[in-house]
């Protein structure tokens, strides 16, 4: 073991792997969440909505597949440091897990706020459900930059 392998390398890519987890999956929890509230008390009124909008819910939870995926793809290059994991893999495997689980965070806090707020408009304004799904687009597209960013990281030592 040399200096390239420190017996703590691992460490760093099993925190990888967590973050891609944890932080988007509290994302998409936070979106499904908000976004349930809104539909719940849009549905009070216009049930016959509970469908259509339910949108922002599926958007959310794709939010979380997102950082799964990069969570599988780091645990299956975790290894020990006695078999070459080094210090790099670790730093860039944290790198990846991080990317994609605050941008997940924050695209499920932003799916969370805009389908709360859009259910509510589109059971007053059925003509606001378009722009709700524009913007929700938009708000997804957040965490499939870190998704980007996470596997072009992998890429790097995967080789």
């Amino acid at each position: 073991m040399g200096d390239d392998n420190p017996i703590y390398s691992p460490f760093f890519g099993v925190m990888g792997c967590a973050s891609a987890i944890i932080f988007s999956s509290l994302g998409a929890a936070y979106g499904t969440a908000k976004s349930g509230v809104g539909i719940a008390a849009m549905s009070v009124m216009r049930p016959e909505l509970i469908m259509k909008c339910i949108i922002p819910v599926i958007m959310a939870g794709i939010i979380a597949i997102y950082g799964l995926v990069v969570a599988v793809l780091l645990a299956a290059k975790l290894d020990s440091a006695e078999n070459g994991y080094t210090l790099y893999m670790g730093f860039v495997h944290l790198g990846a897990g991080l990317s994609v689980g605050l941008s997940g965070l924050a695209a499920g806090f932003a799916i969370g706020i805009v389908g709360d707020a859009g259910v509510r408009g589109t059971a007053q304004q059925p003509r606001l459900f378009v722009g709700m799904i524009l913007i929700l687009i938009f708000a997804e597209v957040l965490g499939l930059y870190g998704l980007i960013v996470a596997i072009y990281l992998y890429t790097k030592v995967a080789s």
